[in-house]
Formats: structure tokens, C-alpha cells, sequence
């Protein structure tokens, strides 16, 4: 069981990782926790001190994070970056029609949508990644989508890339942009000068769709796609 204290009357959940060089705050961006991750040799004191240090930033974090948002019918939820009316209804499929998205009434409605949006997030992320792959000259090993809660997409070293689904809700650019983030990992597994350059080739200007994952990435996380009734696996 994971240690903790409070900074502010805040939780601080406190996590040891051995690959850990430094004491690292983080406030995850679905439910706002907040972790203290420590390398092996730190102390829980050290850890306090740390954290206490960050006490500023983290109340203005906390307090800035979106309040959690449930899909339900009548909810107003954005799809490709556009917010689209949610209607529950008695049909046999998923439909988005002049803002609005139709789903049947039967079952659990925010587990259908779920369903309905890893679909489009892995049809739009594979026409993305296979177009930047070919124009790096490099081809991913395979494909898969999480519901992740520290990044929207990444890399291993033999090529296995990984996306949230909730990318579907966000623009079209800033999903591409994400895509060739990690297609660009392929040539380059870190964030040096030479990757940020890559990720300029492959996608030119993309400077305004990472801002945007960064002011507003938040409010995806905030969507709540699971229920007591109907327990969801990400």
C-alpha cells in the first residue's frame, strides 16, 4: 500500500520507482491525485519537504482542474473538437447527424459511446500514423489504444505504438499531431533537437495542436465513461 500526507489538506500519494533519478509532483489529469513518485534512497521526509516546496502550484493546479463530467442523455460532449448534442434513442446503431449523436437507448449509453469513439480514434490514428510512417520511411510494429491517464500516445523501442481513444474527441489536427509525435520516436527515442526537427517535417506548424492538448487536454480526461451499473476496462 502506497504511502501518503496531505500538503493543504490535498492527498499526496507517494510512490517509490527504482528508475527514478528525482523527486517528481504530478496531478494526474482524470480525477486530479496527486503523486509524489521518489527514487529508492529519498526519504518520506525529503518527499514532505518536496511537495511542501510545490505547495503553491499544486492548490492552483488542483483548483484548475475540470469538474468530472458524466455522458448521459442531454450531455454536450465534443467529438473531432466539435460538441455534439448525446440523444439516447431506439436504434440498432451509433449515428452523428447535424450535431447531434444518436446512440441506443438499449443497454448502458456511455459504454456504447466509449465503443463508438476507440473505433473512429483507431480508424483516424491508423490513416495518420501509416501517411507520417511512410514519409519517415520507418513502419510501427503495431497499433493499440488505451485509456491512458499521464500521456496521449507513446513508443517503445521495438516500435509499439500506443494512443488514448480520447484523441477521437479532440480536433482532427491535434489527433495528427499526436500521431506524428510518436511516429517520429521511431527515428528518435527521446526529445532532443533532432526529434522536435522530425516532428516539424512530418507535420509543419504543429506548435498550436500541442498547446491546445495542453490547455485543454484536461476536459477530455474529465469525461466519465464508466458506471456502478456497467463496469468499463480501458
Amino acid at each position: 500500500m502506497h504511502e501518503q500526507f496531505q500538503i493543504d489538506n490535498i492527498p499526496v500519494t507517494v510512490r517509490r520507482n527504482a528508475r527514478a533519478r528525482r523527486m517528481t509532483l504530478r496531478v494526474a489529469r482524470a480525477g486530479g491525485a496527486v503523486v509524489l513518485t521518489l527514487p529508492m534512497r529519498a526519504t518520506l521526509q525529503a518527499g514532505r519537504e518536496f511537495a511542501a516546496s510545490k505547495a503553491d502550484w499544486l492548490r492552483r493546479t488542483v483548483s484548475a482542474m475540470p469538474e468530472p463530467k458524466l455522458v448521459v442523455e442531454g450531455a454536450r460532449l465534443p467529438i473531432a473538437g466539435q460538441e455534439v448534442l448525446l440523444r439516447a434513442m431506439p436504434l440498432k446503431s451509433v449515428r452523428l447527424e447535424d450535431g447531434v449523436l444518436y446512440v441506443p437507448s438499449r443497454g448502458a449509453v456511455a459504454v456504447t459511446v466509449q465503443a463508438w469513439l476507440k473505433h473512429r480514434a483507431h480508424i483516424a490514428l491508423r490513416e495518420a500514423v501509416d501517411r507520417f510512417a511512410t514519409r519517415l520511411g520507418r513502419q510501427p510494429s503495431a497499433l493499440s489504444l488505451r485509456d491512458t491517464r499521464s500521456r496521449w500516445g507513446s513508443c517503445t523501442h521495438d516500435g509499439r505504438l500506443m494512443f488514448s481513444w480520447r484523441l477521437a474527441m479532440a480536433p482532427p489536427k491535434v489527433l495528427e499531431y499526436v500521431a506524428a509525435h510518436e511516429v517520429a520516436h521511431l527515428a528518435h527515442m527521446d526529445h532532443s533537437e533532432r526529434f522536435w526537427a522530425q516532428v516539424e517535417v512530418l507535420m509543419p506548424g504543429h506548435a498550436p495542436y500541442r498547446n491546445w492538448l495542453r490547455t485543454h487536454g484536461a476536459d477530455l480526461q474529465a469525461w466519465r465513461f464508466k458506471s456502478a451499473s456497467a463496469p468499463v476496462g480501458s
